[in-house]
């Protein structure tokens, strides 16, 4: 059979116009990507967005000024963390799980705490977050907009555990919550899944002591 001009035509046609498959793709290239992937945070907007391997590389440089950052993939667990009881009831904090991170924008480290509406940030005083920072200076390791100090204080405990963990970690763990609180407290599917969570995050984190 020959092929025409005309047959050659239609089919780079057919090819250029044919749908894209379905599947996540990366918010700079629009390449496709697979379900675990890497992140970039819009320093100015305050978002995550989802990218290919390429475009984060592009934001890997931590000394340059740069609109976007690069989410990194470090883990830490704060060994013997300085943070108690006194000083997490001075930050105001209606529950017992929160993270911080430097808004670099803001020019100011901020409050996130899961619940039912997702992350509410937290009015930080100035005076209580400097009292947790003197009590324990391993609260600034945390790289500016990308990383965060994620703390747990348990109802029953004197003393709080501190990790350091990717902003993209933080804010999947209260989207998770959310969608799964249930009454007042969350209910008993979300202490289960905290429980997993934690394990997981302690399994994977290098312990830093004081």
């Amino acid at each position: 059979m020959t092929t025409s001009g005309y047959d050659v035509l239609a089919r780079i046609r057919a090819a250029r116009t044919a749908p894209r498959p379905v599947g996540e793709r990366c918010e700079m290239c629009t390449e496709p990507i697979a379900d675990e992937h890497q992140h970039v945070v819009n320093v100015e907007d305050r978002q995550l967005m989802c990218v290919c391997r390429g475009c984060y590389l592009l934001f890997t440089d931590t000394h340059a000024q740069l609109r976007f950052r690069a989410v990194p993939d470090r883990y830490l667990v704060l060994e013997g963390f300085g943070l108690d009881r006194r000083c997490w009831e001075a930050l105001q904090i209606p529950v017992g799980l929160a993270f911080f991170f430097r808004n670099s924008a803001l020019g100011r480290t901020v409050a996130f705490y899961p619940g039912p509406a997702g992350a509410t940030e937290s009015e930080l005083d100035l005076a209580a977050w400097q009292d947790v920072r003197e009590g324990d200076p391993r609260v600034d390791l945390p790289a500016a907009d990308t990383e965060a100090l994620l703390v747990r204080m348990p109802a029953e405990s004197s003393s709080a555990t501190g990790y350091l963990l990717p902003i993209d970690a933080c804010y999947e763990l209260v989207g998770r919550l959310r969608m799964l609180w249930r009454g007042f407290d969350g209910g008993g599917e979300v202490r289960d899944y905290l429980t997993g969570f934690f394990a997981a995050v302690e399994a994977r984190s290098k312990v830093v002591t004081r």
